[in-house]
């Protein structure tokens, strides 16, 4: 069996609202062990040649590397932003407990 590759995916929302809505439905189709949501936080950015300012919701979503299409998929079919934020950076080290215990819980 190929060794898991775990990850963390960030994506970021506006309303506390929708990021517990896209945190609930990675979970409940198992694309995830762990969703963590923080904030607000004030979020600085270039869109549309301008700097603006938000304050958003950061989510945090603990994955397996192979669950990334699908996750990407299911963020990008809730996601009200017209370009969210995903980004994935992989867990370089990880403990092995940890790691098993992800390993076992995503499905996708």
């Amino acid at each position: 069996m190929p060794a898991v590759e775990a990850i963390l995916v960030q994506t970021t929302t506006a309303e506390r609202k929708d990021a517990d809505e896209i945190a609930t439905a990675v979970l409940e189709k198992r694309l995830a062990a762990c969703v963590q949501v923080s904030g607000p936080l004030d979020s600085s950015y270039w869109w549309n040649g301008r700097i603006d300012t938000a304050r958003e919701w950061l989510l945090t979503i603990k994955t397996r590397r192979d669950a990334y299409p699908k996750l990407e998929k299911l963020i990008l079919s809730l996601h009200p932003y017209d370009q969210p934020e995903i980004v994935a950076t992989p867990a370089v080290e990880i403990a092995s407990g940890y790691l098993k215990w992800l390993a076992d819980e995503v499905k996708g």
